[in-house]
């Protein structure tokens, strides 16, 4: 059946530039949907006369009561946005949406239309269930987006385009600023729109929110309103009214957010909370997930998958062409597809696997060379409630950066297998020393197609490595809010965790080499910036500290470990004016630092043949492979002094001017 438009075709514009409506109204079992200027109240009106009218026509009576009541249930609000159609679901009955949806994708692309309504936990699982998480219309990540979805979101009536409209809610908010323009109209333009606004500000919707309200002044200025009606006033009397409303509502209005400029941040923080708040004052979906707070808003949802009755139904966006360039909608991600693969083929009990990628590195550390690719896996699997969160890492050099380095295929295959071998051997080798790491990952590979800078290979399928392992519930220690440190038992049992993690965190020294300027490089430790979790207990005190990423361990082999510490200061330094003992932080800090490194040191000795021998038979090259490094890091290790060491410490700690103390009294066990 196909679907006919009550107005214009949805996404069509006037004059190239303008929507002509971005309000619409589906009936998917009518096959109709309504475009007609107004709000959907009005719509859902305009079809069921138009419904009337053919059932006259036909059966020579109107329709009862009962259809009518049945018609208007039917309906779905739609919201249209630049190129893009959202569903705004009842979540009493989400079948309906699903139906909208279908009838919608006969005219436009899956990836055009999208999900409203994340705050309600009934919508967020049908679309989990689906695999389509990736429907749910994001929310603004930056300063830009959220200025672009601000000017994006100014809708009109039936008059001028002059409110500010919430999708979720229904609410269109009218500024102080918009209301003063209205001031050029002409005598009939302006009765007619502030007939508008004293209609609508009076309504509420089907949700039961204003159709029209007023930014920041609210119900205030709205009692001004009730007893006017604008059909009577003429000339004079009209303009001496609006301008009395004009100037109580400057009155209601702090002078700082009279005028809409989104550049002005207490007038953005405002609008957008008045616009998208009802978004996420409750939750993101990253937050819903279990999710630690640096992932909220940085995740980007992709096509996933669902499967009924032991068949894979894959997204069905992954069918269509990719979207041009500047296109709407979320991309089909070929890599996300193929984990998905590995993982339905590996899983014969899922229920679905929605894949997210982080767009942005969440370290504080600067980027280096190599593919920093990190995605996170959601699924389900059956009769078991929780759901399996995991992170995915691309390995940083494969055979795509080998080939793009000049390399034949066979040698970028043999030297990323190498790799391989040292990622996995350097985590062996923490552990080995007593690092507190997950306690599996999973090396994996999956397929691409080559376009990189070597022309000849282009096209050619390589095989790329990953590293699957699972979520930490947690947050990191550089990202925990300061605040947390002015309880003296938070603070002194984190110290003692981070210490006790700095020390095999020396041992392997884990770094990497920073820029400081051009050409000039200096050797930085990486520690406490991103890559370790601080697990806590029932009562958000610290647990544990676990470390996620190896990632810049033996990069450092030689230099002897008091050049570094400094560095190992800073943790301490950077949270001193937030504790409320700096001396018994630090000493926390350096008593555990100095029983795990006495540990890790007292370790090797005794079980100094084992250690050396793990690697044994491994490739060896003096410039610099494991079976080299290691050997290397354990003779620091012997001849390293932990007291002196850690006394190095305690003088770079800018916050504590007391005298170091005899070993006896502030480093016991």
């Amino acid at each position: 059946m196909t679907l006919r438009i009550l107005g214009a075709r949805p996404l069509a514009r006037e004059g190239g530039t303008r929507l002509k409506s971005r309000i619409a109204t589906i009936f998917p079992r009518h096959q109709t949907l309504v475009t007609l200027p107004g709000i959907h109240a009005t719509q859902r009106l305009a079809f069921l006369d138009h419904l009337e009218s053919e059932h006259l026509a036909v059966h020579g009576e109107p329709l009862s009561p009962t259809d009518r009541t049945a018609v208007w249930a039917s309906a779905v609000d739609l919201i249209v946005e630049d190129n893009s159609i959202l569903i705004r679901p009842d979540p009493e009955h989400l079948p309906l949406m699903f139906e909208a949806d279908v009838v919608l994708q006969e005219l436009y692309s899956k990836r055009q239309i999208r999900f409203l309504n994340l705050k309600d936990a009934r919508v967020r699982t049908a679309l989990k269930q689906r695999g389509e998480t990736w429907r749910i219309t994001p929310l603004p990540k930056s300063t830009l987006e959220m200025q672009g979805m601000i000017a994006a979101s100014k809708i009109a009536i039936a008059g001028r385009e002059i409110y500010y409209y919430n999708n979720t809610t229904g609410t269109r908010w009218l500024t102080h600023q918009e209301f003063a323009s209205l001031g050029i109209l002409d005598d009939n333009a302006l009765r007619r729109q502030l007939a508008e606004v004293r209609q609508h500000c009076g309504m509420l919707n089907a949700f039961g929110n204003p159709e029209v309200d007023f930014f920041v002044a609210g119900k205030a200025f709205l009692a001004e309103w009730i007893s006017l009606d604008f059909s009577a006033l003429e000339g004079a009397a009209l303009r001496q009214t609006y301008a009395r409303l004009r100037d109580r509502f400057a009155e209601l209005v702090p002078p700082d957010l009279r005028c809409d400029d989104s550049g002005n941040i207490e007038w953005r923080r405002k609008i957008y909370a008045a616009l998208f708040a009802h978004h996420d004052d409750v939750v993101s979906e990253e937050m819903l997930l279990g999710l630690s707070s640096e992932f909220y808003m940085q995740i980007e949802w992709l096509p996933g998958v669902r499967i009924e009755g032991g068949e894979v139904l894959l997204d069905s966006v992954f069918s269509e062409a990719p979207p041009t360039p500047g296109g709407n909608g979320t991309p089909c991600d070929a890599k996300a597809r193929a984990f998905i693969m590995n993982l339905v083929r590996e899983y014969d009990d899922l229920e679905y696997v929605n894949v997210g990628r982080v767009p942005e590195r969440l370290s504080n550390r600067p980027r280096a060379g190599g593919r920093r690719d990190v995605y996170l896996v959601e699924m389900k699997q059956r009769e078991i409630e929780k759901e399996i969160v995991k992170v995915i890492r691309l390995q940083k050099w494969g055979v795509w950066e080998r080939l793009n380095e000049g390399k034949s295929l066979e040698r970028a295959m043999i030297e990323t297998e190498e790799y391989t071998e040292y990622v996995l051997d350097r985590r062996l080798g923490c552990r080995q020393v007593g690092m507190r790491l997950l306690t599996r990952i999973i090396p994996r590979k999956i397929i691409e197609s080559y376009c990189g800078d070597q022309r000849a290979y282009h096209g050619w399928r390589i095989w790329s490595p990953y590293f699957e392992r699972d979520y930490v519930r947690g947050i990191a220690t550089d990202k925990i809010p300061l605040g947390r440190f002015e309880s003296q038992e938070f603070a002194i049992r984190f110290a003692q965790l981070l210490g006790q993690a700095a020390a095999p965190n020396i041992v392997v020294g884990r770094s990497q080499d920073a820029e400081i300027a051009p050409g000039q490089k200096e050797l930085r430790i990486m520690f406490d910036d991103g890559d370790e979790i601080l697990v806590e207990d029932a009562n958000r005190m610290p647990k544990e500290i676990l470390l996620t990423d190896h990632t810049g361990s033996f990069w450092d082999y030689e230099t002897p470990l008091v050049s570094f510490a400094d560095q190992y200061a800073m943790p301490l330094n950077r949270r001193a004016a937030h504790v409320p003992d700096v001396g018994a932080f630090a000493d926390a800090y350096l008593s555990a630092f100095l029983v795990s490194f006495r540990r890790i040191q007292s370790e090797f000795r005794r079980e100094q043949k084992a250690f050396l021998n793990l690697f044994m038979g491994c490739s060896w090259d003096e410039r610099g492979s494991f079976a080299d490094r290691w050997p290397k890091v354990l003779q620091r290790l012997d001849r390293t002094n932990p007291e002196q060491l850690a006394e190095a410490i305690r003088r770079h700690v800018i916050a504590v001017s007391c005298p170091a103390r005899p070993d006896t009294t502030w480093a016991a066990s």
